[in-house]
């Protein structure tokens, strides 16, 4: 009876052992793909003052690239060159777009991805930046699955 129940116990911590290692990498992931988000919607801010008026050639509508892995691994840059206990630094892409319903606005969705200590464990966030003369607004958004 007590090798019963020491097995028993013996298996209950295991399972607590990797369900904890399982939040670790998320939370990991999390905020490395929480800082880019923040960090690239600051360089979008930052270049959108020196911009002027958004092109007319964009298409309207949601910009889709993000969900492709060819174009999303072309276009997408590293605000940070290394993310501490991950396996790859954060990425961020940044795709503008034109609002169907305000013409004087520039809109950029930008879409990162943190990595815990696997490529499993990942984290995919959006933010929707509206920059109209000097209002900026920010609607944030997490992706529930991995585009590809």
């Amino acid at each position: 009876m007590m090798l019963t129940t020491s097995a028993a116990w013996f298996e209950t911590s295991l399972a607590a052992a990797r369900g904890a290692g399982n939040v670790r990498d998320y939370l990991q992931a999390f905020h490395a793909a929480d800082s880019a988000l923040t960090l690239c919607a600051r360089n979008v801010v930052a270049a959108a003052a020196f911009e002027s008026q958004p092109v007319a050639l964009l298409s309207p509508g949601e910009p889709v690239q993000w969900k492709h892995e060819a174009a999303f691994e072309a276009g997408a840059v590293a605000p940070v060159a290394r993310w501490p206990g991950s396996l790859r630094a954060p990425q961020c892409l940044i795709e503008a777009w034109r609002l169907g319903t305000r013409a004087d606005a520039r809109a950029y969705l930008l879409t990162s991805r943190g990595f815990g200590r696997t490529k499993e464990s990942q984290v995919w966030l959006q933010m929707e930046l509206v920059i109209t003369g000097g209002q900026i607004e920010r609607h944030w958004r997490r992706v529930a699955a991995r585009p590809f």
